[in-house]
């Protein structure tokens, strides 16, 4: 992991360095509490109190911080990630003994690093927050430590982040979590999941494709399914991508990051379910034996899907999937996936597209994300368009060819595999920052666990 563990500690009255909060309509009373020195230092840095500014003020022989936040009294995951980032490596503690609440999540990924292929001595060392809110600790740290293996795994290339690199970290969660893992590949995978090893059987032996599931959890607590997309590189297929739509291929399997680590996290939390997470790991590659356009491929369900492109082949393998956790009649199917540019193009890279069967459903992950700045947004499943896929000579086709609605009607090709009278709900996510913000630096991210995570806890906590 590239986020330390320890970074909001216990409040036990250790020395720190003291973090003063102000808002525009606060600071001139603030300011009027300094010293002549103090209030120009804090000019001199052009500091007014406005969102995400920090500044340094001297204080004797010392000296104390100034954090811009939206609310003193009402911090959002992000109000002191501008905080961890520019301050001093050191401890600190909030004045007034304010609670950093929401905000003690947004404190530790704003320290994330990303450093597997850097030279990382000069890396500046922590800064710790103090805090009493010590029943909130061990939870946020382990909802730092999720985003953050989201971001690890999209953020490696995907030369070291092939099927049995996502394989391994399964193996790494089933072994500190006491879950069971079972891998499906080879002959076995043609048989189980044809559309798995037909997307992934181009790709060389190092990449060959497989299924990876995770078992965890009373068999009598209510079963719920994470499955998520392991596309670890899409060339497009023989529907080949241009060198621009290419380039960010590696974090294709971001919906297999985000099932990975919302899954860890479910375990550690201790959630009340049976849980079953099911990742089909592919590198959708070219070569002699790629599937191709016009080809009709069965399908573990039975329906025979004809291909009319291959570039929308996540859908193909989350059909296997899907299928398979449906076999198992849990109550509840969560489905991640870096599934269609149309989602993007809709609400662009911060919100994940939502889609699920059932209206409370969608109320409740909405609300769970809003609540922890996580929000997803909402897009149809019109049964109308279902039309859309229908082929001439196969069950369905996997793609439409009128350019309308490109993420609801992925979402309606997977509710063909979705177990009738299942709830299910999709995040068609990016699970990519293009530019950073605090907390939240560029690259790999994760869009839609938290909201994914919450929701199921108020269902199972």
């Amino acid at each position: 992991m590239t986020i330390a563990t320890d970074l909001i500690q216990p409040d036990r009255g250790q020395d720190a360095t003291t973090i003063h909060l102000v808002n525009k309509d606060t600071f001139e009373s603030f300011a009027k509490g300094l010293s002549g020195p103090q209030r120009a230092a804090l000019a001199g840095q052009k500091f007014t109190g406005g969102g995400y500014q920090v500044g340094i003020v001297p204080d004797g022989e010392g000296w104390f911080a100034v954090g811009g936040v939206s609310d003193p009294a009402d911090l959002s995951s992000w109000c002191l990630a501008k905080l961890a980032e520019k301050l001093p490596e050191g401890t600190y503690r909030l004045m007034d003994d304010l609670s950093a609440g929401a905000a003690m999540f947004g404190w530790m990924t704003a320290q994330y690093r990303f450093t597997r292929y850097l030279d990382d001595q000069d890396a500046e060392g922590p800064r710790v927050l103090l805090t009493k809110d010590v029943a909130k600790v061990e939870l946020v740290t382990a909802e730092a430590q999720a985003a953050s293996l989201v971001r690890d795994l999209v953020n490696t290339p995907a030369e070291d982040m092939g099927p049995a690199a996502l394989e391994a970290e399964a193996e790494r969660i089933a072994k500190e979590q006491d879950a069971s893992i079972t891998v499906t590949r080879g002959d076995a995978l043609e048989k189980g999941f044809p559309m798995v090893h037909a997307v992934g059987r181009a790709a060389e032996r190092k990449h060959a494709p497989r299924l990876i599931e995770l078992e965890w959890g009373d068999e009598s607590h209510p079963k719920i399914a994470i499955v998520g997309k392991g596309v670890c590189f899409d060339s497009g297929g023989l529907d080949i991508k241009p060198s621009r739509g290419m380039l960010l291929m590696k974090k294709d399997m971001g919906g297999a990051a985000h099932a990975l680590a919302l899954s860890e996290l479910i375990m550690k939390a201790g959630l009340k379910v049976r849980l079953h997470t099911v990742v089909p790991a592919v590198e959708n590659a070219i070569a002699g034996n790629s599937f191709r356009p016009g080809d009709v491929l069965q399908s573990r369900k039975g329906l025979t899907v004809e291909i009319g492109n291959t570039d929308a082949e996540g859908r193909l393998i989350l059909g296997d999937a899907l299928t398979l956790a449906s076999e198992r009649e849990p109550e509840f199917i969560l489905d991640f996936a870096t599934l269609t540019g149309a989602a993007r193009v809709a609400l662009g890279p911060d919100l994940p597209a939502l889609m699920t069967r059932r209206d409370q459903t969608a109320e409740q992950l909405i609300s769970a994300g809003k609540a922890h700045d996580d929000e997803p947004w909402r897009l149809p499943l019109p049964a109308a368009y279902a039309e859309w896929l229908k082929s001439d000579i196969a069950d369905t086709n996997n793609t439409h060819t009128n350019g309308f609605a490109g993420a609801s009607v992925a979402g309606l090709f997977l509710d063909k595999f979705v177990g009738e009278g299942i709830d299910w709900a999709h995040f068609d996510t990016f699970a990519w920052r293009p530019s950073a913000k605090p907390g939240r630096s560029k690259g790999g991210a994760a869009l839609g666990l938290r909201a994914a995570f919450h929701a199921l806890r108020g269902r199972y906590g």
